[in-house]
């Protein structure tokens, strides 16, 4: 029993030791910028080896997940949102804005009248699990071609209903890719999960699916996609919430 204590107390003392290096290490610019240098290199690595156009692995509907989990936000609470939800989301529209020749603003029913595509994908999150869904939307790549991308453009930033954090001015949840992602043939934005209108704890009434990215990505009650030259104007400037907090901006599979 004593040699017991003596373990779990060393464990702790060592658990503590170790958050206060990571507190250090995140305080320590060359380190952070290190740690930038080595996501970069992982970006590239997988572009160069991963053709721009190679698909994510699909699924039979027999593989499909009997329940695929929902985290992060799962029933918003801002006024916006609810008074969207409470009309059934007919006057919720998609503003495609920023740096475009011709800005939109889609109801739901107009976007399901463009092109579309379905796919059973593996969602894998950055907390260990994984999940398998059937999801159907509208191709992005149309949408922006539409709005005609401005030479400057880089990324797209999509802006979401939840808001995660009260306490900050720009609490509200975000994220970003850049445009070999926005042009993927398996990035859509899904409007049916399972061939059922996407359901709340999921991001109804519309959320990204960008499959080569882990979930964190894959943003959800989308209100507008912004078309940007960077995003250092946004919020903590890292391009998303999570990479706000210290999370990688690409997230890679």
């Amino acid at each position: 029993m004593n040699r017991r204590h003596w373990i779990r107390g060393a464990g702790s003392v060592l658990g503590a030791v170790m958050l206060s290096a990571c507190d250090r290490l995140n305080a320590n610019a060359q380190f952070m910028r290190m740690l930038r240098g080595a996501e970069a290199l992982s970006m590239r690595a997988q572009r160069l080896i991963a053709p721009r156009g190679a698909l994510a692995r699909e699924f039979s509907p027999a593989d499909i997940s009997p329940d695929f989990r929902a985290n992060g936000s799962i029933d918003p609470q801002d006024v916006e949102y609810l008074t969207l939800k409470a009309g059934g989301f007919s006057d919720w529209r998609l503003v495609i804005d920023g740096l475009v020749e011709t800005p939109l603003s889609l109801t739901l029913d107009e976007l399901r009248g463009w092109p579309a595509r379905s796919q059973i994908t593996r969602h894998d999150c950055v907390e260990g699990w994984s999940s398998i869904g059937k999801w159907t939307g509208a191709r992005l790549a149309p949408l922006l071609e539409k709005a005609g991308l401005k030479p400057e453009a880089k990324f797209l930033v999509f802006h979401c209903a939840d808001t995660l954090d009260p306490s900050l001015a720009q609490g509200r949840y975000y994220e970003s890719i850049d445009l070999i992602d926005a042009f993927h043939p398996q990035t859509i934005l899904a409007y049916a999960m399972n061939d059922q209108p996407l359901p709340v704890k999921h991001g109804a009434p519309l959320r990204l699916r960008v499959e080569r990215q882990l979930g964190y990505k894959h943003a959800k009650y989308v209100m507008r996609i912004e078309a940007v030259a960077d995003f250092a104007h946004i919020a903590r400037g890292r391009g998303g919430f999570w990479e706000d907090r210290g999370y990688e901006w690409y997230a890679g599979i």
